[in-house]
């Protein structure tokens, strides 16, 4: 059973701004890799169809695919972490989350689903709002 990561994306606006970014990385390393401290010691469980579950202004909008875990060492001697993603971001139930430092394990069963294909534009609704209708069982 496939372990996700969820992780902040600081400083991105939205999905899209998340993509441009990724694109430039892209360009730049020819592949899309998110550099991290740590190394998931789970990576096993994250290798075998995990994603990254992405926190953007509060809300987990997206995921991607993990494609790899690569190990490195900076000019500092610091050691660090490449994860490889895959380029395509998929949209799920935008659902609210704490502020959090690093990256945290997320178990499947607590993972937020995919919205289905063509829901992906539409804007989430407040938090406030999607707590209240979850409760409801609206949501």
């Amino acid at each position: 059973m496939p372990l996700h990561l969820i992780k902040l994306s600081v400083g991105t606006e939205s999905p899209e701004t998340l993509a441009q970014w990724q694109a430039g990385v892209s360009r730049r390393l020819g592949r899309i890799v998110h550099t991290t401290r740590m190394t998931p010691r789970r990576g096993g469980e994250v290798l075998d169809g995990g994603s990254i579950y992405w926190v953007i202004k509060r809300l987990v909008r997206v995921r991607q695919r993990i494609l790899g875990l690569h190990e490195g060492t900076d000019e500092g001697g610091r050691s660090f972490c490449a994860i490889e993603l895959d380029p395509e971001l998929v949209p799920v139930e935008p659902r609210s989350q704490r502020p959090f430092q690093g990256w945290r394990y997320l178990k499947p069963e607590d993972a937020p689903r995919d919205l289905p294909q063509g829901a992906a534009g539409e804007e989430p609704p407040p938090p406030e709002m999607a707590a209240e209708l979850r409760k409801l069982g609206l949501l």
